[in-house]
């Protein structure tokens, strides 16, 4: 399972049925978990933890330091769930310092070529970054939530679970559970609705995240007065409760 001029580093582990290309490099302090395949000219540095069933292309580069100028080679972190897909040219790199010292990505996640994790990313489940996504440091992305082609997100944004980042959208601002974003600076354009639909949402809670996305962003309303009418629909709906939270927490402001 391991071609003859791969190179596995001895501190190395892999765990079985691990399949590395040719010409891959496995460094030490990298931990691979079962069922893993690493095709050809795959870079892996660590300390980085891998779990199962991922699959990294070609080109890859994973655990790699960090592009930030103040890193100083502390012994940051990568660590990556199960099931991931990550396809040729993406690139992920380890934490530092400044945050908690790790970027952290969940499962199922599909990132497609030439994508970018930086520094310190917390990365949720079911994810899907299209070709040339990119976030910055320190951003949060979370479950369910889709990054369509060549769209970035500033560092310390957060977007909330099942949004959805339109193409060519430059994100500067916290986006919402549920908000669909075009455009640079990004806007919120309408609730996710397909999205929300495939994930098997009941409509009458998919009415009620519209009724509150027209209550954030078309009633010409504050946040708190916002939030206030709300209360009613978030008793009754975990997604409209969710919206809220979100955006009672975010430290840079919601996108408008």
């Amino acid at each position: 399972m391991i071609h003859p001029t791969a190179i596995i580093e001895p501190g190395a582990k892999l765990g079985n049925n691990v399949s590395v290309g040719p010409y891959s490099y496995i460094g030490n302090d990298v931990e691979i978990g079962d069922n893993c395949i690493i095709e050809s000219h795959v870079v892996v540095k660590g300390p980085s933890t891998i779990g199962s069933g991922n699959h990294i292309f070609q080109f890859a580069s994973v655990g790699e330091a960090c592009q930030d100028k103040k890193y100083a080679n502390e012994p940051t972190t990568l660590i990556i769930g199960d099931n991931n897909v990550i396809r040729e040219c993406a690139t992920i790199h380890r934490g530092t310092i400044q945050d908690q010292g790790v970027t952290k990505i969940g499962s199922n996640n599909l990132f497609m070529a030439y994508t970018h994790v930086a520094h310190d990313a917390v990365i949720g489940d079911n994810v899907i970054f299209a070709n040339n996504a990119s976030v910055a440091g320190h951003v949060h992305i979370g479950d369910w939530v889709i990054l369509a082609g060549n769209s970035g997100i500033h560092q310390f944004c957060k977007v909330g679970a099942h949004a959805f980042v339109g193409m060519y959208s430059g994100v500067n601002k916290d986006v919402p559970p549920f908000v669909t974003t075009i455009g640079t600076p990004a806007g919120p354009v309408a609730i996710n609705t397909e999205g929300m639909k495939r994930r098997g949402f009941e409509s009458d809670e998919i009415m009620a995240t519209r009724r509150a996305y027209k209550t954030l962003y078309r009633k010409s309303l504050g946040v708190e007065e916002a939030i206030a009418e709300l209360s009613e629909d978030a008793a009754k709906y975990p997604a409209v409760q969710l919206m809220i939270d979100f955006v009672k927490s975010s430290e840079r402001g919601i996108i408008r």
